[in-house]
C-alpha cells in the first residue's frame, strides 16, 4: 500500500500544481518528455455565450427561409448515423426524392454537402479522363461545370449562349451529332441569368448519340415542373436551400439505370473517395447490405427529412402552380414600376429567381441595402454576367407567397422613389 501511494504521490502533485494554474492557461503533460506551454487564451472571447442572429425575410437567389417544422427538427436529438432509426429517415429521403425527381430509379439519396458537392459528385463519377462533356453554358453554373470537367481532365465543349437566353432543341440536337459527348450538362435554372432551359426531347436525342444528360436542379427542383424518367434525363443534382426551403448542407442527387451502368463500366475508379458513388450507394443501400462509408450530416437530414414531407402533403402540381402564381404577382406590381424583365421570351423566364433590368441612372446597391436596412429583407443584384446589370428576386418554397411578394414590391417602389425615379 505504502508503494503504491509512493507511485501516485507525484501524479497527484503535478495534477494539484496545474490545477492552482487553471486548466485554461496550462496543458498538462501526459509524457514526461512533452514540454508543458500556456495556452494562448487571445482568441477565447471570439466565440462564447449563446448565439443570436437577427431575423431576416431571404428574397434573393438562395438560400430562402425554412419551414417552423423545418427548423424544429434540426433540435431533435442526435441518433447514430448507422443507428437503423436513423436508416430509416435516410430510406424515407431516397423515396422523397423518387417523388420529387419523378423517377422509380433507385438510385436518389442526399449528398453530404451543397449544390457544388452535388455537381462534383456528377461529374466525378461520369467522368473519365478524355471523356467528351458538352457544356451548355448560359450562366456561371455552366461556367463551373465546365472548369470542374476539366479539373477531371475531360475533353470539354462549351455551347454558349447570350446572358438571359437559352439554347433551342435543334442548337443541341446538332451539338450532340456532331460531337456524340460521353456526357452533356444543362442547367435548366440559372440563377445568374434568370434563365428556364427546356429539356423536352433532348433525352431521346442522347440516348441515339450515346449521352448522358446531365442537369443542375438546384434553384428549380420544387419549384417547376421535372420528370426525370419521362424526360430521360440520366443525373440530376439539387440544393437543399431553394425551393425545398432546408438548410443549405445536403445536395438532392439522382441516377438512372443509364448512369450507373456508366460507372460500373468505368476503367478507373472515380478520382474522389469523398463523392464516389459506389462507396456513398452502399451506405444508402443501393446494393443491399449497407456499410459505413462517412458520417451522414444528421441533423441536416432530419430537417430534409421534412421538407420532403412537406412537398409530398402539398403535392408538387400545387407547389408548382404556387410559385407561378407569385412569380405573376411580382411581375404585375414591377411592370406597374416601369420596372422590365432581363430574359425577354417568356418561356425563357425562370419564376423561382427573377432577374429584373436595372434602368438607367438608378443605384441598383442603393435598392438592395435601402430593402435590408428597412425591412431586414434580402434582394440581391447581378452575378458573372449580370453583375451591376439586374436585381434578382427569388421566390422559393416556403417564400412563395402573397405577403412575401408584396413587401418586395414596397421595398422597390421605396427605393426608386429615394432616387426620384418613381
Amino acid at each position: 500500500m505504502k508503494q503504491a501511494q509512493k507511485l501516485v504521490t507525484p501524479v497527484l502533485e503535478a495534477f494539484a500544481q496545474n490545477a492552482k494554474r487553471g486548466f485554461a492557461s496550462q496543458r498538462f503533460a501526459a509524457r514526461a518528455s512533452e514540454e508543458v506551454v500556456a495556452v494562448d487564451n487571445a482568441a477565447r472571447k471570439g466565440c462564447d455565450g449563446v448565439l443570436e442572429v437577427p431575423s431576416r425575410l431571404l428574397m434573393g437567389p438562395g438560400p430562402a427561409n425554412a419551414y417552423p417544422r423545418i427548423l424544429t427538427a434540426q433540435a431533435l436529438p442526435l441518433l447514430g448515423h448507422m443507428h437503423p432509426p436513423f436508416l430509416k429517415i435516410m430510406d424515407e429521403l431516397s423515396e422523397g426524392l423518387r417523388y420529387t425527381f419523378q423517377t422509380k430509379s433507385k438510385y436518389t439519396l442526399m449528398v453530404s454537402g451543397t449544390g457544388h458537392a452535388g455537381m462534383e459528385a456528377a461529374i466525378a463519377n461520369l467522368v473519365e479522363p478524355g471523356d467528351k462533356v458538352l457544356v451548355g453554358n448560359a450562366g456561371i453554373w455552366g461556367e463551373r461545370v465546365g472548369i470542374l470537367s476539366r479539373r477531371y481532365n475531360a475533353d470539354v465543349i462549351e455551347l454558349k449562349t447570350p446572358a438571359g437566353t437559352t439554347f433551342s432543341y435543334e442548337t443541341l440536337k446538332a451539338a450532340l451529332t456532331q460531337h456524340k459527348p460521353k456526357v452533356l450538362f444543362l442547367c435548366q435554372g440559372e440563377s445568374s441569368t434568370g434563365t428556364h432551359q427546356s429539356l423536352a426531347g433532348l433525352g431521346e436525342v442522347c440516348r441515339q448519340t450515346g449521352t448522358l444528360l446531365l442537369v443542375d436542379t438546384v434553384c428549380s427542383l420544387g419549384g417547376v415542373p421535372l420528370f426525370a424518367d419521362q424526360w430521360g434525363v440520366d443525373c440530376i443534382y439539387s440544393g437543399s436551400q431553394k425551393c425545398l426551403s432546408g438548410p443549405p448542407g445536403a445536395s438532392p442527387f439522382f441516377m438512372s439505370e443509364r448512369a450507373m451502368e456508366a460507372l460500373q463500366k468505368r476503367k478507373s475508379p472515380p478520382a474522389t473517395y469523398n463523392l464516389d458513388m459506389n462507396l456513398i450507394g452502399d451506405y444508402w443501400g443501393w446494393f443491399g447490405k449497407r456499410s459505413y462509408h462517412h458520417t451522414g450530416p444528421v441533423s441536416t437530414f432530419y430537417a430534409m427529412r421534412e421538407a420532403l414531407a412537406i412537398v409530398s402533403e402539398e403535392g408538387l402540381e400545387k407547389l408548382w402552380q404556387r410559385h407561378q402564381d407569385m412569380h405573376h404577382r411580382l411581375w404585375d406590381g414591377l411592370r406597374s414600376m416601369g420596372l422590365k424583365p432581363f430574359v425577354e421570351k417568356d418561356e425563357d423566364r425562370l419564376i423561382t429567381v427573377n432577374t429584373i433590368k436595372v434602368p438607367e441612372g438608378v443605384d441598383w446597391a442603393a435598392v438592395v441595402k435601402h430593402a435590408m436596412d428597412t425591412y431586414s429583407l434580402e434582394i440581391a443584384g447581378g452575378l458573372g454576367p449580370t453583375a451591376g446589370k439586374v436585381w434578382r428576386v427569388g421566390i422559393m418554397g416556403f417564400n412563395a407567397k402573397p405577403q412575401n411578394v408584396d413587401l418586395v414590391l414596397t421595398a422597390f417602389q421605396d427605393g426608386l422613389k429615394r432616387q426620384g425615379k418613381l
